[in-house]
């Protein structure tokens, strides 16, 4: 009997899977226990076992492909069984790197085929896919020099989509002409919006033709990227900068270090000092600690803080859970498992939502960036940026002036649901709790 695997369901707020990588093919061999294949949420990754011995009878997505959870993604079972009726939404029209089908409807409307060929999947850059030939004699794009991501470099039709979105939008008598005369379109067009007309075609230049590379984006760039753009869409963001005295932190962060040296076991850091302080402001601001949702605002009453953390894989902003509750200890320790799991990728997908966490601290500090402007994790209204620290002069009073270390803040927040005051007094009360914080070693 036919048992069919789907795409697991990693959380609740999971809704669907990028499948990464094949561990079998179609007609192989499958014992209990091996792994089927490799899939990523938008931010951690994971491999799905056999759960049982037999043969993998068919695969009904391919590497790359989306796949909303709960989905059939394959079938095991014996070999000569029946499959049709498991795929999901019926059947492929294209099977890339099988075999391509010639039909042709006689005048009496039964269907023939005419015959079926191989694709190549060792032709290297020149191969390209029927669907992907015709997509770009359709938009007019020059293939010269792409190498394809399908097997053997072949190109295939989501490399052609992969350039079209790279090129500005072309008029119809554009794309003919580029495509009868082998013209390539210019950067940017002097249409309407930007958009490439006749004129603006130009003859490719053999002496520039391979001084660029096309690279598709990783899965993970791509959610980050629509994240982002519906970020800046759907909020009124604003961002105010403001520095705060930084010697007190920076006389803790020496009494920690000796303390380290005579076996403190807690190694407090800068950052750890500014997520407990924002945590104390949060407590004294709940309008911040909040989600915006159209014609309503969440307001939390415990406080749960996303921190960004940068990884090979991408940058990611899980939350730690009920910060409030935390000393300065516990939060520094929490900090840095979680960014430990981050980049191991064996991150809870659950804290990884944007919901789960009520408020957001990025620091670039680190890498000397004294400006920015972070960009909200919707739905929530605030997000601090954390900058380097800069010396810059200070009134000492009795009329002496000197150099003083000031950190940066940089308060981005929804206009919709705060009002600027609100979030000038709340950057304000955060500069206050970093130059009068206190803790015991």
């Amino acid at each position: 009997m036919a048992f069919v695997v789907i795409m697991p369901k990693q959380g609740q707020s999971v809704e669907s899977c990028i499948i990464t990588e094949w561990n079998k093919k179609k007609g192989d061999p499958v014992k209990k226990g091996e792994i089927l294949f490799a899939y990523e949420t938008d931010k951690a990754s994971f491999e799905e076992e056999a759960a049982v011995d037999g043969t993998l009878l068919d695969l009904f997505y391919e590497t790359g492909d989306e796949v909303p959870v709960l989905t059939n993604v394959c079938v095991i079972g014996i070999p000569g069984e029946p499959t049709d009726a498991f795929r999901p939404g019926g059947a492929k029209a294209e099977i890339i790197g099988i075999k391509e089908t010639i039909e042709i409807i006689e005048p009496g409307g039964s269907i023939e085929t005419k015959g079926t060929s191989p694709i190549s999947q060792s032709s290297g850059s020149g191969a390209i896919s029927p669907r992907a030939k015709n997509l770009a004699e359709k938009e007019g794009i020059q293939l010269d020099g792409l190498t394809g991501s399908g097997p053997g470099g072949r190109i295939i039709e989501q490399d052609v989509k992969a350039v079209i979105d790279s090129h500005p939008k072309t008029t119809p008598l554009a794309k003919m002409i580029a495509g009868e005369e082998q013209l390539q379109p210019a950067s940017t067009g002097s249409g309407l919006g930007g958009s490439v007309k006749a004129k603006d075609l130009t003859a490719p230049n053999p002496i520039y033709a391979n001084d660029f590379e096309i690279k598709k984006l990783s899965n993970m760039r791509k959610l980050i990227a629509k994240a982002m753009h519906q970020s800046l869409q759907n909020s009124a963001q604003l961002t105010h900068h403001l520095g705060a005295d930084a010697r007190r932190m920076l006389e803790l962060r020496r009494k920690v270090k000796k303390a380290n040296d005579n076996g403190y076991p807690v190694n407090i850091t800068l950052n750890d000092m500014v997520c407990f302080a924002v945590v104390k402001a949060l407590r004294k601001f709940p309008q911040a600690n909040a989600h915006f949702l159209g014609d309503s605002v969440k307001y939390f009453s415990k406080i749960h803080l996303g921190i960004a953390v940068d990884t090979d894989r991408g940058l990611m902003v899980p939350a730690i859970r009920n910060a409030d509750d935390l000393s300065i200890q516990g939060l520094s320790n929490q900090m840095r498992e979680i960014a430990a799991s981050c980049r191991k990728g064996a991150i809870n997908p659950e804290l990884l939502s944007s919901e789960a966490a009520s408020f957001t601290v990025s620091n670039l500090g680190n890498y000397g960036v004294e400006m920015f402007t972070p960009v909200i994790n919707l739905p929530q209204v605030g997000i601090l940026g954390v900058n380097t620290i800069v010396p810059r002069p200070k009134d000492l009073g009795d009329g002496a002036y000197g150099f003083v270390p000031y950190i940066g803040l940089s308060l981005t927040y929804d206009h919709q649901a705060l009002d600027g005051g609100e979030a000038t007094r709340f950057l304000k009360q955060i500069a206050t709790e970093i130059e009068n914080l206190e803790f015991e070693l």
